[in-house]
């Protein structure tokens, strides 16, 4: 539709009660969101005896104020329509007070401009008018400017405390019909503090970005620790419903340059802006931030063009398969299923992007968060094989392209260490597991997550090592099945044939107290290739462990086995362990020249091999 042309009058500064005479029963009202909610005008509009206030439809996307409540909603006079079923509308729809308007927040500015969503009267919230008659619309830019356009009546209430924004925010004073001044400060949100669980929650999610990635933030406590976290990325760039303290915070450590993105480089991108005061005098006239309608800002076409998007969401359950249940009323300040499925299609669309859902193993009733089924819960996140990462307290468990048993296997390695043996035994009779899976249940609390690193080798190959996991069986599989004979015979000493479930399992499920493997990964984080293994077992009645490595034929010559040596030299001493013990073919003179490098080894000949003593106190080993 086209836009409606005004007259070049500048408005008047009227009272509320001028501007609630020019309306009629039956009229529809949109009312700026979240925190650029008008509060003067819908303060006097709620608590008004006016005898035409009747019958009134209030539109808007999402409530975040303290007036519109399910108890001043209880009347006649007025009803909400909102498309967000969270905060405190949750519990008015649920009581049938408040209608819902289900559907994508990147459509809501179409809905409203193609008439489908009927708008009589608009209510925004603008700073006052520049020399050039310009008001920004603030903090909120998702759909104001096509409310604007369809509205007969206009009144821009005038909030002298908000920030001046950039971006399609400004509107003419000749637009508005009434100015009124604001006698309410805008609403605010302190910031969250995070607890010891949300932190390592954070650390965890932390660990699979990448520098340059595009992240897409919400709010809460996990991404007030999450920015902690990230402080040590590089390039990081913004493209997110929501900016928050944290992400100023981003801003001015130098972390966030949006210099990688694929659009509206060199900004920031978002539609909304919660926060405290500092945050809302830091967007004043700050050119690093733009503010574009939800049609932009969350369309998945428009995410997807961005490389290395990462969209990074809460949720509140996990099933083994993937199934999420996401959060729901006053714990929900933002997200839905719909903008769910727009950031994670706009993650597939970007080269390189992820999606990652990010919970605590367990809530604060200590009851796990990860169920073999969420069928129970509300609110549902369903598409399965739109969940890349899942993240808790305790690990990552990477979902994309694993059958739902190595699904199952992955998300029982990252529930609470106390739920994980029910979960096996659920997963088992629903026929999820194997009905003969081990499960060590004295190892499960022992996993060394410290044993995360990466480095870089020969042609700048990245590899990232960490410890072996249950989940790894078929990578492990894999990996055995692309070895030569030779480098079969050279590692088990004997020409093996087939590894089958029965014998891998046992492999990858580790006593952590005698038994250190670490495996090395390429590719990208969530769909990861295993191209090596090293690993020793202590034997008994002796400070010293048996030895053995494997690496990838293709990757070989590359410094692997060396770099996996020094690390396992390094986590031995540091469990109190003098040396190493090996066996070796007396062919196999590479391996030889790795145990060589670093210092004395005593060998003794036998038939065929050597066995090798490597005490620790006679090894030079450079910086890892």
């Amino acid at each position: 539709m086209a836009e409606k042309t005004r007259n070049s009058k500048v408005p008047a500064v009227v009272s509320v009660d001028e501007v609630f005479n020019r309306l009629k029963p039956g009229m529809s009202i949109f009312l700026s969101t979240g925190v650029a909610e008008p509060r003067t005008l819908v303060e006097g509009l709620i608590s008004s005896e006016n005898y035409n206030l009747s019958d009134l439809e209030l539109i808007q996307v999402f409530s975040l104020g303290d007036i519109i409540t399910h108890n001043t909603l209880n009347s006649n006079k007025y009803r909400l329509k909102t498309f967000f079923q969270g905060w405190v509308a949750d519990e008015a729809i649920r009581a049938g007070r408040v209608d819902l308007i289900p559907g994508f927040f990147s459509q809501i500015p179409e809905l409203i401009e193609s008439g489908l969503v009927n708008i009589d009267v608009a209510f925004v919230q603008v700073t006052p008018p520049n020399s050039s008659g310009y008001c920004s619309l603030g903090v909120a830019m998702d759909c104001s400017r096509q409310a604007i356009q369809q509205a007969d009546l206009v009144v821009g209430e005038i909030n002298r405390q908000i920030p001046v924004t950039f971006g399609d925010t400004f509107v003419h004073q000749s637009e508005l019909d009434y100015l009124v001044e604001s006698t309410k400060p805008p609403i605010y949100f302190d910031r969250w503090q995070p607890d010891d669980t949300i932190r390592k929650l954070a650390a965890n999610v932390a660990s699979v970005i990448d520098d340059c990635s595009c992240l897409a933030f919400s709010v809460g406590p996990l991404f007030e620790a999450l920015a902690e976290e990230l402080k040590q990325k590089r390039n990081l760039g913004i493209h997110t419903p929501f900016f928050t303290d944290a992400l100023m915070d981003l801003h001015e450590c130098g972390v966030v340059t949006n210099r990688c993105k694929g659009i509206f480089k060199g900004k920031s991108l978002t539609s909304y802006a919660l926060g405290t005061p500092v945050l809302m005098d830091w967007l004043d006239a700050n050119p690093l931030v733009e503010f574009q309608s939800t049609e932009k800002v969350m369309n998945s076409l428009t995410i997807g063009q961005n490389p290395d998007f990462v969209a990074v969401i809460p949720c509140r359950k996990v099933d083994l398969s993937g199934r999420i249940a996401i959060h729901a009323g006053k714990s929900n300040v933002a997200i839905t299923p719909g903008e769910i499925i727009n950031f994670v299609t706009g993650s597939r669309l970007s080269k390189g992007g992820m999606s990652i859902f990010a919970l605590p193993s367990r809530n604060l009733k200590k009851e796990s968060n990860i169920h073999l089924s969420i069928a129970q819960y509300p609110y549902q996140f369903n598409s399965r094989g739109s969940v890349d990462v899942v993240i808790t307290d305790y690990g990552v468990a990477n979902l994309k392209g694993r059958t739902v048993r190595e699904r199952a296997q992955a998300m029982i390695e990252v529930a609470h260490p106390d739920d994980r043996q029910r979960l096996v035994e659920e997963a088992k009779e629903a026929n999820i597991l194997f009905k003969d899976q081990i499960f060590l249940s004295a190892s499960s609390a022992l996993y060394p997550s410290e044993v995360n690193f990466k480095h870089r080798f020969k042609d700048n190959l990245a590899v990232r090592f960490r410890a072996i996991k249950p989940s790894d069986e078929e990578q492990m599989r894999r990996l055995f099945y692309r070895f030569s004979s030779e480098s079969v015979y050279y590692r088990y000493f004997t020409h093996v044939k087939s590894m089958p479930h029965a014998k891998m399992q046992k492999y990858v499920n580790v006593d952590y107290r005698q038994t250190m493997s670490i495996v090395g990964l390429v590719g990208e984080v969530g769909h990861g290739k295993i191209i090596a293994e090293a690993r020793y077992v202590k034997l008994d009645n002796t400070p010293y462990a048996d030895i053995a490595f494997v690496v990838d034929e293709d990757y070989k010559n590359c410094g692997i086995a060396s770099y996996l040596y020094r690390q396992l030299i390094r986590l031995a001493k540091e469990r109190g362990l003098q040396g190493f013990v090996a066996d070796v073919l007396t062919t196999n003179g590479s391996m030889m020249k790795v145990f060589e490098r670093y210092g004395s080894v005593d060998a003794k000949l036998e038939p065929g091999e050597y066995h090798l003593t490597i005490n620790f106190e006679k090894l030079t080993l450079p910086p890892l």
